[in-house]
């Protein structure tokens, strides 16, 4: 390579130094020398879990690089010790005695001979304490060095260095003192709504808005309890909330030889509880001179602190004016990251591992294009329609989109494994990629339609019924956009379908008749449409919401049925007669394509029998039902009057006892679940008679928490 064209390679920076012409020279040619590839790791310890872990050992195993997994009780079994070469238990499944625990994780890295560290994101990846423990045990650091971490992962002294840079802050208070009085004057002086934030947090942890001063108070310690939990530190600042907020961020990267560089922007606007639904990249309908200065504004951040490595310079804008502010910066690869390889043609984990090895970044600047379009849609175990509360509990059937170069699904689990209360609720990664942003949104809905789940809610439903939102299809997105769409997005539930009864029913009958038939050889147990005086009837009872259905299933000759559903009164609903089926059996249910009416439909069928479920997936329409089970059957009824858990978790905080007087929407009980709180107030006035747990308690959803006197 020429020095003119290392040169022309080199950071602004280097170029703009005051040198001689000799040593200037000597400059460059040092610089093209570094690259030269020095020898990357054989051997890294990945220290988390899920599908990061996953994502890792992949680009590991492309590079030749042996990989080594640590794991909680809870994932013996999971996808990621299975992929590594090597794994080793360090713990029981809370991530405190296990995943967080510093001495054991480095105690494994000896004992393997790995010669470095990836901390993926959560968990160890922004402890500044562990890098600089890891640098004095000779043990590579696959991230950014403690001092950036330090300064960029205090949420005020990053905004103190930033204004340094003239970098725009939002305006609020970052200082040092944390007395809750005066908290609540900044507060006041500030302007409600205002928003809590944990000093070291991320991923909405610690997290609160307040709308009015008498709410304060208990959201700051609700902020301050997430905030010990998942950081090991209570202290917040408090600042302004802007009502109608973008949330833009821009992927930075940089190396030990002074090179940073930005690989475009993202926009992770489309939020619940303050954590990402969908993130897409480029950021749509930017000003072109916006989306210029945004790049250089961050790598301007990451510079103020000689970073080094992958970061995430994070902004918020005002939607009208396009005026952003820097709120943090995240000094790890981000969940997001795949839509900016997507549309940069990148594997920023090689870049990763590449910059940790002392090697030049691969690309500087100049040679990065954004190409493209590109969507990530979060699939999480949770209930949307009960305030997107996370689920648990085993994946009895998961079948993804078929991986193509513009798909790409990013997990850590597969059918029969199980979500744990212990974790995050993210159950996969959906990437897509398309020539435009609506070619891209094409690709997204047709990947979701092929997603199935059962065995936990997810929000798959939800996401496509977002991605075919006419304001979200315009690019008019916004962090409130979930609650401006209610209506949109959480339509009043509507019956099923005749087809998917239909499909339901056929599918019980034909798989239950095919089972008896195997199990015996008498012709007393023949099952088929011969009778010696009528055709051979069947009848399924199902339910949908709170509409229930008897459907006779008539076998007329060899796979061809007449079905007739009939509602709870026994007025007829729909009649199909002459279906034709063909049924695969296969664990858990099966394939179904049977003619109704005129269309041929063809569908997955799952039988959950932990609830008495039946789910048919019919070309992206899923409709679940219920069988209706005996009274003798039925589970344990909550206590009448009583408040109950909307979902699996563990109890922090009791704040009431037997014969508390309550008023309506006083707080009861602090719930942790999937490493976030969850405040359970009380629905009505009245008097407390029982309080069925205490703190530390594990709860099943459903449970009675506390009652009331009738």
């Amino acid at each position: 390579m020429s020095i003119l064209r290392a040169y022309s390679r080199l950071p602004p920076i280097a170029a703009t130094g005051s040198k001689s012409g000799l040593s200037f020279i000597r400059t460059l040619t040092s610089t093209a020398n570094d690259q030269v590839n020095k020898p990357l790791f054989d051997k890294i310890l990945i220290a988390n879990r899920g599908e990061i872990a996953c994502r890792i050992i992949h680009t590991a195993k492309k590079l030749g690089i042996k990989t080594v997994a640590v794991y909680s009780e809870a994932d013996k079994d999971s996808m990621h010790v299975r992929l590594a070469d090597e794994a080793y238990l360090i713990g029981s499944a809370p991530a405190a005695e296990s995943y967080l625990r510093v001495d054991t994780i480095i105690d494994v890295v000896k004992r393997s001979g790995a010669q470095a560290i990836h901390p993926g994101y959560g968990f160890l990846s922004e402890n500044a304490s562990f890098s600089d423990r890891l640098d004095k045990e000779g043990v590579t650091f696959i991230g950014p060095p403690g001092a950036a971490m330090r300064a960029m992962g205090s949420k005020s002294e990053s905004k103190r260095i930033m204004q340094e840079a003239g970098v725009p802050v939002v305006p609020g208070y970052h200082g040092e003192n944390q007395e809750t009085g005066f908290l609540k004057e900044r507060a006041l002086e500030i302007g409600y709504p205002v928003l809590i934030k944990a000093v070291m947090g991320g991923g909405g942890k610690g997290m609160r808005i307040v709308q009015k001063p008498e709410d304060f108070e208990m959201m700051l310690e609700s902020s301050r309890r997430e905030a010990i939990k998942s950081f090991s530190d209570d202290k917040v600042l408090v600042e302004k909330y802007l009502t109608t907020p973008r949330h833009v961020e821009v992927q930075v990267f940089a190396d030990k030889l002074g090179n940073a560089v930005h690989l475009f922007e993202r926009d992770c606007s489309v939020q619940r509880r303050h954590q990402k639904i969908i993130e897409e990249a480029p950021a749509p309908d930017l000003l072109p001179e916006i989306r210029k200065l945004l790049g250089e504004k961050a790598v301007a951040a990451a510079k103020a602190v000689e970073y080094v490595g992958a970061g995430t310079v994070e902004f918020i804008m005002d939607q009208e004016t396009q005026q952003f502010y820097f709120m943090e910066m995240n000094t790890r690869l981000q969940v997001e990251h795949p839509v900016t390889e997507m549309v940069t043609d990148t594997d920023l984990v090689q870049w990763q591992l590449e910059v940790a090895a002392g090697n030049r970044l691969p690309k500087l600047q100049d040679e990065i294009e954004c190409t493209g379009h590109a969507f990530e849609a979060r699939i999480y175990a949770e209930n949307p329609d009960n305030g997107f509360l996370p689920d648990t509990g085993r994946l009895i059937h998961l079948s993804t989109p078929l991986a193509t170069p513009d798909v790409r699904v990013e997990t850590g689990v597969q059918s029969g494994d199980s979500i744990s209360v212990y974790y995050d609720p993210m159950i996969a990664k959906l990437v897509v990629r398309g020539k435009d942003r609506q070619a891209a949104l094409r690709v997204l809905r047709k990947a979701l339609d092929e997603y199935e789940v059962v065995g936990v809610h997810t929000n798959i439903d939800f996401l496509k019924r977002l991605a075919k939102s006419p304001d979200f299809v315009d690019g008019k997105v916004e962090t409130g956009y979930i609650n401006k769409h209610l209506d949109e997005l959480f339509p009043v539930a509507k019956e099923a379908s005749p087809e998917a009864i239909a499909q339901a029913a056929l599918a019980s009958v034909i798989d239950r008749n095919a089972r008896l038939a195997g199990a015996s050889a008498s012709p007393w147990a023949a099952v088929d449409s011969f009778r010696l005086s009528a055709l051979g009837g069947q009848s399924v009872s199902v339910a949908f919401g709170d509409h229930k259905y008897k459907v006779d299933v008539i076998a007329s000759a060899a796979d061809v049925y007449s079905v007739v559903i009939k509602s709870e009164t026994g007025t007829v609903v729909r009649r199909f007669d002459g279906a034709r089926s063909q049924w695969t059996s296969a664990t858990g249910g099966g394939q179904l394509r049977v003619l109704l009416g005129d269309r041929l439909c063809s569908s997955n069928v799952v039988f959950n029998g932990k609830d008495s479920s039946i789910t048919v997936f019919d070309q992206g329409h899923v409709a679940t039902f219920k069988i209706p089970q005996p009274e003798y059957l039925e589970g344990e009824e909550a206590a009448v009057g009583s408040v109950t858990a909307p979902m699996s978790c563990k109890i922090v905080q009791v704040l009431v006892e037997p014969g508390s007087e309550v008023t309506q929407d006083m707080p009861l009980v602090v719930l942790e679940a999937m490493k976030m709180e969850h405040v359970i107030k009380a629905p009505k006035a009245g008097k407390i008679s029982e309080v069925y747990y205490k703190v530390g308690d594990l709860v099943d959803e459903g449970k009675s928490l506390v009652a009331f006197e009738e």
